[in-house]
């Protein structure tokens, strides 16, 4: 299952709001086997501009991560934060990556 996140962020909160993603990451990368990849990046010359690419294992991964502690945490943390949010479920066509040497 793959999602991409557009998020808007209110960028006078921007490092308060990246603090609270990088944490939520990193514990669901961390503590959860469904979650296969999440990366976030932000639009060069809008840094308050966000998109989160999104791998789970399935559809369960997805709805567990969504009950999880450190996930709920990230909501209601950066709830008055978030602009606009634009969540999409996506088909992948070619998901490519080198290995490491």
């Amino acid at each position: 299952m793959i999602r991409i996140a557009r998020l808007e962020v209110d960028s006078t909160q921007l490092d308060l709001y990246r603090t609270l993603l990088k944490e939520e990451i990193a514990a669901s990368i961390k503590l959860e086997p469904g979650v296969l990849t999440l990366h976030a990046v932000a639009e060069k010359g809008k840094p308050h501009r966000i998109t989160v690419f999104e791998i789970y294992a399935d559809e369960v991964a997805y709805r567990s991560h969504l009950e999880t502690p450190h996930f709920k945490k990230y909501k209601t943390g950066t709830q008055n934060m978030v602009r606009s949010l634009d969540l999409k479920e996506v088909e992948p066509i070619l998901l490519g990556r080198k290995k490491k040497m």
